[in-house]
């Protein structure tokens, strides 16, 4: 998991109100570190009980900062501040239609589906076949029916649901793949993880009638995306 220490799996021992502390603390940090602004993902943090998308074993290491191993091929659920560092930049709000380039375990999906809310859309795809029905069970057991689960190539997009407001990417691409600037709409955000000379940036992409604007958030770590564009 590349330059991360991953905790030694253990049995939970943790109860429902230990994690709920655990997740208030977590957002006030968010907030007090200029990770967190918006009332709506604020919210959205609040309410998604993390550490129901985690492999049991893992379960107890749900609010620390460290991306923990997922089923499937090289999948993890990145740290809890990542959400906002993503989220934040893209402007997720109300009504937006959303894809979610990289389901992992299905939290994120769950935290832009309380974001965006019943007006909104929230696809989210996801290439390997194990790490899809963990996040698919996931959602479905905390109530998530209304996120669209999609097995496949998330570098090609989702043409069917076009054109989106929001799209996020969760792992690392050597260029942003050019199917998913098109199924982008006018006015709308893109956000992911580049690699360009070694390093990897957040970089968000606004696209405008007189071309893409683009701008580095931060360096980040992430697992490479797979498929065509991986």
């Amino acid at each position: 998991m590349g330059g991360w220490i991953v905790p030694p799996p253990k049995p939970p021992a943790k109860t429902s109100e230990e994690f709920a502390r655990e997740r208030e603390a977590k957002v006030r940090s968010l907030l007090s570190q200029g990770y967190l602004r918006s009332d709506r993902i604020k919210r959205a943090l609040l309410k998604v009980p993390r550490e129901n998308f985690i492999p049991l074993m893992y379960r107890d290491y749900a609010y620390q900062e460290v991306p923990l191993p997922l089923p499937g091929e090289r999948a993890t659920i990145s740290c809890p501040h990542s959400y906002p560092l993503f989220y934040e930049p893209l402007g997720l709000d109300e009504g937006h239609r959303f894809l979610e380039v990289g389901l992992g375990s299905g939290y994120g999906a769950a935290v832009a589906r309380e974001v965006v809310g019943p007006d909104g859309l929230v696809i989210s795809m996801e290439i390997d076949p194990v790490t899809c029905e963990f996040a698919r069970a996931n959602l479905e057991r905390e109530g998530y029916h209304n996120v669209k689960v999609v097995l496949g190539d998330g570098g090609l997009g989702y043409p069917e649901m076009a054109p989106f407001d929001r799209i996020c990417i969760t792992a690392a691409c050597t260029r942003i793949p050019p199917p998913l600037v098109d199924q982008l709409r006018m006015g709308g955000r893109l956000i992911g993880p580049v690699e360009e000379d070694g390093v990897q940036n957040l970089v968000l992409l606004e696209k405008r009638s007189d071309g893409l604007v683009r701008r580095v958030i931060c360096e980040v770590l992430y697992v490479p995306l797979q498929g065509r564009f991986g």
